[in-house]
């Protein structure tokens, strides 16, 4: 039995049961879309067993790209839970079926409440696909479990519906990288596109030197300066930098003993420089496509601090 063979074929299996999905789609997601959009409340998802599964995953998504979202289990809906619902909101009710007992009964009271919903289901005849509103069909014509008992290529094209959804929404809503961000504020990104390179910055205690400091006094500022680097301040201004490959440099390439050297003839001129109210993200960018390490923080032409990608992938 080759295992990279079994493997293989779950990934054509699924890659070739979505294709039969997405030839299906036609004007009812648009119809979803245009629900969802003119809705002044949540999209509320619901679902039974693996189909719930799947639509806690597809909630989570919307909630953090722009459209507010919660999962309600259909079974507790029923029995306490219709009360989290407004008229307002929109449902997604999913069963591969089309026929899940806990889903059938919740229709009516749906109805009831004058509450928008719409199914998807892998059965354009059952109940669900025809009591909604809008019916978006996931039917998938092989699983790629050999008995065709668990649900694989169906709860797959499941989730791709919902990710196509949430996409489908983003795009209608002009969600920008900061509006993600504002959901994720925990996390790496969310830090990244939410704070500035003052937020990050080095500035107290700098590294700096002297355009006429000498080689032992510049190695002693970058050695406890820690940054692998010396600025260089003239008249209260940006002379030049100084990094350690600045100095192995002069040294490979000039035949002057190391203690004759000066700051303002090994600096580099001209350092690149960022303002304090750069967004991290842009300042990462900009220091990787410029293969630099360090950024200098200037504000009104005056120096406030040392900006190092190590502290963005640290932070």
């Amino acid at each position: 039995m080759n295992i990279l063979s079994i493997t293989q074929e779950v990934f054509n299996v699924e890659i070739s049961e979505l294709e039969k999905v997405k030839n299906k789609l036609d004007e009812n997601f648009a119809k979803a879309i245009d629900l969802i959009l003119n809705s002044k409340g949540r999209f509320v998802i619901t679902g039974m067993g693996k189909s719930g599964h799947i639509g806690i995953k597809i909630s989570a998504t919307l909630a953090s790209t722009g459209t507010p979202s919660f999962f309600l289990h259909p079974a507790e809906a029923i029995h306490g839970d219709l009360g989290m619902l407004t008229k307002d909101d929109i449902v997604l009710a999913i069963s591969n079926s089309g026929e899940s007992e806990e889903i059938v009964k919740l229709i009516p009271h749906l109805k009831r409440m004058q509450i928008k919903f719409i199914g998807m289901a892998g059965n354009p005849y059952s109940t669900l696909a025809k009591e909604a509103d809008v019916f978006l069909d996931i039917g998938v014509e092989q699983e790629a479990c050999p008995l065709q008992l668990a649900p694989t290529s169906s709860t797959t094209a499941t989730l791709v519906m919902g990710d196509a959804i949430a996409v489908a929404l983003m795009k209608m809503k002009n969600f920008q990288p900061e509006n993600f961000a504002s959901f994720h504020p925990g996390g790496s990104l969310g830090r990244k596109l939410l704070r500035k390179v003052k937020d990050l910055m080095h500035k107290d205690n700098l590294p700096i030197v002297s355009e006429n400091s000498d080689f032992t006094e510049i190695i002693d500022v970058i050695t406890k300066g820690r940054m692998g680097l010396a600025i260089v301040i003239n008249q209260n201004k940006i002379a030049g930098l100084i990094t350690d490959g600045d100095l192995r440099r002069a040294l490979s390439k000039n035949n002057k003993s190391r203690f004759e050297f000066i700051a303002k003839e090994i600096m580099t001129t001209n350092p690149k420089t960022i303002s304090p109210e750069t967004k991290v993200v842009e300042a990462e960018e900009f220091m990787i496509e410029n293969k630099i390490k360090s950024l200098l923080v200037v504000d009104d032409d005056k120096l406030v601090g040392v900006f190092e990608l190590y502290d963005i992938r640290n932070s």
